[in-house]
């Protein structure tokens, strides 16, 4: 600090009395030219005899900043840099939370439609069967239906025939009778029943 009032004072113009009354002449820097010559000088910076309080002033100067960069912005920014890289740590679990929970998602997903798939599957091949159990067993109930119904009517069939040929013997018998008395006369019920009978022998 004494050395930047020394540096002002010493900028300050020194007043010169003039001889004879004239205007006072001011002197600039350590030399005053008389008679017309160049003001000379060095730049403060520059003067080697300031190097020391420069010196002081500067390890003053950066001591205080390495305290205020290692108090407060370094802090401040390594805060910053750990608060982002606990984000980014976080957001990363997130993220690996949310894939195991979507492949998890997805795999129950496809077990439920493999299970649905092999559940149709199971249902289809027991309705296949179970259609075509009742079809066999409604094939055959038709089928021994229709047996019973082929062995009725051919026993009708044949009780029609049996009937039929008692009263075609019988018309044969009475219209045998019927010519044979026209022709002869009188002839016996058994007698010509017996020759009916015995033509019908020889026809089979």
């Amino acid at each position: 600090m004494s050395w930047f009032i020394s540096q002002a004072n010493a900028q300050q113009p020194a007043v010169v009395p003039a001889e004879g009354g004239h205007a006072p002449t001011e002197a600039t820097g350590t030399t005053v030219a008389h008679g017309g010559g160049e003001h000379g000088g060095t730049f403060p910076p520059f003067d080697p005899s300031t190097f020391p309080s420069q010196l002081f002033w500067l390890a003053i100067v950066f001591i205080a900043l390495y305290v205020l960069m290692a108090k407060k912005v370094i802090p401040q920014i390594s805060d910053i840099l750990e608060a982002r890289a606990a984000k980014i740590a976080s957001e990363l679990v997130e993220a690996e939370r949310a894939k195991a929970e979507t492949d998890t998602a997805i795999a129950s997903y496809e077990a439920s439609l493999a299970a649905a798939r092999n559940k149709a599957n199971a249902i289809a091949h027991e309705t296949r069967s179970k259609v075509a159990h009742e079809i066999d067993g409604r094939r055959h109930a038709a089928e021994a239906q229709l047996a019973a119904k082929l062995a009725d009517t051919e026993q009708h069939i044949a009780d029609v025939k049996k009937i039929a040929l008692d009263h075609v013997s019988a018309i044969a018998t009475e219209t045998t009778e019927a010519v044979v008395e026209a022709l002869v006369g009188k002839v016996g019920r058994d007698e010509v029943t017996a020759a009916v009978a015995a033509v019908s022998v020889g026809k089979h």
